[in-house]
């Protein structure tokens, strides 16, 4: 018997060594994602290219208007209500030259939240809502930029086909702008801005959860980057790049030849990225500072830990650091947020607005000095730095109001000493524009050098004819053009500093050795040892190995959940989790692995997944919330099981001296009551770890169920191997480990 386990561990340890195929992080984590373009062919869609000439002033000054994550919903008829009454007004006295809407026009979500689909009722009030803001606003509809988010994706199969509501109902497609990469070219009398918007969604969209992430094909940013450099040659003036999606680069997965947005954006010099689909929820300090590195270290392609990355130590010869800043502006769902960016000289500002906290009458953007904790390092060679100082001699600051401004007032303080210290207080005087107003004060640049990016901070405050005054925060600036400290709370880490397609493969794979090792390696080395480790032994020498030695031959004694337990983790490596309805209705059913959803073989015989890394969303946490505890609740039943006995017979050895003791009946007493205590303290230990495998089960079930609503399923028919193994192991090692 013990040379048929030992073969049976050999062949087990050979089996996970030599046959789990490595994780594909170590080679390319998407080699075989699908995807399909726009016209399902094969063949990329000509770009929409528009230009923009702007005339009147304020001079060398342009400002648009991002607006993201509407999330209209037929069971929340007020998030469009809001968007209607609110937008379209400020639109009016705004009056940018472009309105972006960066994805998730609709929710496409139940009641229950559970099923995502596309719901076309809510896509006929999108395009009412919007109908009414444009004509509210005074702005023409060719101004307005949507785009596609993971949301507005939920089910499509194709993009085009019956199910594809963006093409029919969005500004984008009532325009006829079909193609994946929008740019538009505005044109002042001094320099070119060039915007660039894509559409990184899925081809095939998969209902949610396992529909998170941007997938942009290696044939996308071919075009976004071709679209990026399309004026390096052509213009004499200086341009500034901007570029707009529906998703952070964090939550960006990789090309198949492993190219990334952020390459394409560091190579041809893009100035910022707005992105919206993570809320407001996660933080308001949803900002990320990229730049390149000739030396990037592998950690760095994983996370970053601040917002803003400290300068690179590697650039001590001069080299130029390409880099750009990566903003996510929140959500219109709670938030009812919206962004406004200008470009003022080259330089890039922005003013997020909480339409939530209250109505906003008048809107303050301060243009100039920027805040230095969005500025770049080449504010330090900017005009009015290096080649014209005089052009820093003004505050500059654009105040849009639906009454009139009847004063501006400028406040610089001083936060050296211990409260702030006002050091300047000034009026500002209107220059005159035809597209708005810019408000400007003289400034002394040279006078507030420091080093410190975080001693001054500038104030704007307005008043309009009505005696109601608006102040801007208080703004760090740095006339020395350093970069003042961003953080990040451990929300925004997770949501803007991590990696996820990156990360994804080695969380998995760490956890699958770990789990494999727990299980296989104590279990060889007990089977090679001639030791007995018991409570007992445990008892008389403590220590942490004695203690795992101890557990792990008592989970031995139940072989029915040992051989359970490896081979439910053998069924996640190897086999399908569960099949489910993962497009519309009347379309094949799909089966998931951890490496993403099948629906068909190619044609030269290769599995083709989809939604890569989308599915550690269902992975990961099984994973993390339900695999591992049950596990740690199996071994911990089987020591408490080991315990018990081991306490057992040291009563019972007890008993047989008590016999041939001189005070017999104190002796019983003695073993009585100890027994009792026992008992007691033992029942307390076992009910809460019932209860603990009860709150896993409970855990698990609530997955199940979101489960089998997403994707249409029944728990016994599609996924029973993944539904039933949990609760049965644990259900067997309570039975097992009872009171006997």
């Amino acid at each position: 018997m013990k040379s048929r386990t030992g073969f049976l561990i050999s062949f087990a340890i050979f089996f996970l060594y030599f046959t789990i195929p490595l994780p594909s992080c170590l080679a390319n984590s998407s080699e075989n994602q699908s995807h399909t373009d726009v016209n399902g062919n094969g063949n990329i869609n000509t770009n929409n290219r528009e230009n923009i000439q702007v005339k009147g002033g304020p001079e060398d000054l342009v400002w648009v208007v991002q607006l993201s994550d509407l999330h209209f919903s037929v069971h929340h008829p007020e998030r469009a209500q809001d968007f209607r009454d609110i937008v379209g007004p400020t639109l009016s006295f705004i009056n940018p030259s472009l309105v972006f809407i960066t994805g998730d026009l609709t929710d496409g979500k139940s009641k229950d939240l559970l099923t995502m689909k596309q719901d076309e009722a809510e896509w006929v009030e999108y395009q009412n809502v919007m109908h009414d803001v444009i004509k509210r606003s005074g702005l023409n509809k060719s101004a307005f930029y949507d785009l596609r988010g993971n949301h507005d994706n939920f089910g499509v199969p194709v993009v085009g086909g019956p199910f594809d509501f963006f093409s029919k109902y969005s500004l984008n497609g009532q325009l006829k702008r079909s193609g994946k990469v929008n740019s538009i070219t505005v044109q002042t009398s001094k320099r070119k801005l060039l915007f660039v918007g894509f559409d990184s969604t899925m081809s095939s969209g998969l209902r949610g959860p396992t529909n998170l992430f941007g997938h942009p094909t290696d044939e996308l940013l071919t075009e976004i980057s071709s679209e990026l450099s399309l004026l390096d040659s052509q213009s004499a003036q200086p341009v500034t790049k901007i570029s707009f999606g529906h998703f952070p680069l964090s939550f960006s997965a990789a090309s198949n030849s492993g190219k990334t947005l952020k390459d394409i954006f560091l190579k041809n010099s893009l100035s910022a990225y707005l992105c919206g689909h993570l809320h407001t929820r996660f933080g308001k300090n949803l900002k990320r500072h990229h730049e390149s590195s000739h030396y990037p270290l592998y950690s760095n392609r994983l996370f970053q830990l601040n917002a803003h990355l400290i300068p690179s130590e590697n650039n001590s010869n001069g080299e130029t650091i390409e880099e750009f800043w990566e903003w996510e502006m929140g959500d219109w769902r709670k938030s009812r947020a919206m962004r406004i960016l200008a470009v003022d000289r080259g330089l890039i500002s922005f003013v997020d607005i909480d339409f939530k906290l209250r109505a906003e009458k008048t809107v303050i953007l301060p243009t100039f000095p920027p805040d230095s904790r969005f500025t770049t390092t080449s504010f330090q060679n900017h005009n009015c730095r290096a080649s014209d100082p005089s052009s820093c001699g003004t505050v500059r600051a654009l105040v849009f109001s639906a009454s009139p401004i009847v004063s501006v007032v400028a406040t610089v303080y001083d936060s050296s000493p211990e409260k702030l210290v006002v050091v300047m207080e000034t009026p500002m005087t209107k220059l005159a524009g035809s597209r708005g107003d810019l408000y400007v004060a003289p400034l002394n640049f040279k006078a507030f050098e420091d080093p410190s990016p975080e001693r001054f901070f500038l104030q704007i405050q307005a008043t309009d004819i009505m005696g109601r005054s608006t102040y801007t925060e208080r703004r760090p600036f740095s006339a020395n053009g350093l970069h003042a400290k961003l953080s990040w709370n451990w929300r925004e880490f997770i949501v803007m500093g991590c990696q996820w397609d990156a990360l994804y493969y080695p969380i998995l794979w760490s956890l699958y050795y770990l789990m494999f090792s727990i299980l296989l390696i104590p279990k060889v080395i007990l089977s090679f040892s001639k030791m007995q480790y018991t409570y007992k032994n445990f008892k008389a020498n403590k220590g942490f190995v004695n203690g795992l030695a101890w557990i792990f031959a008592e989970l031995y004694k139940v072989p029915v959940v040992w051989y359970s337990m490896v081979g439910y983790v053998l069924y996640l490596v190897l086999c399908p989790w569960f099949s489910g309805q993962i497009l519309a209705e009347g379309i094949e059913r799909g089966y998931m692995t951890y490496r993403g959803w099948v629906l068909k073989i190619n044609k030269v015989g290769k599995l083709e997944f989809l939604g890569f890394p989308d599915v550690m969303v269902v992975v990961l946490p099984h994973l993390f919330f339900v695999v591992l505890p049950a596990f740690t609740m199996i071994m911990a039943l089987a020591a408490e099981k080991g315990l018990f006995h081991d306490h057992l017979l040291s009563v019972s050895s007890k008993k047989k001296d008590d016999h041939v003791s001189e005070n017999k009946e104190s002796a019983l007493k003695n073993n009585c009551k100890n027994r009792t205590e026992f008992i007691m303290r033992r029942q307390w230990i076992r009910k809460i770890l019932l209860v603990i495998s009860l709150v896993i089960c409970w855990k698990h079930f609530k997955n199940c169920r979101a489960l089998t609503k997403a994707y249409e399923m029944n728990p016994v028919i599609h996924y029973p191997v993944y539904s039933l193994a949990v609760p049965l192991m644990l259900a067997y090692t309570i039975y097992k480990t009872r009171s006997t």
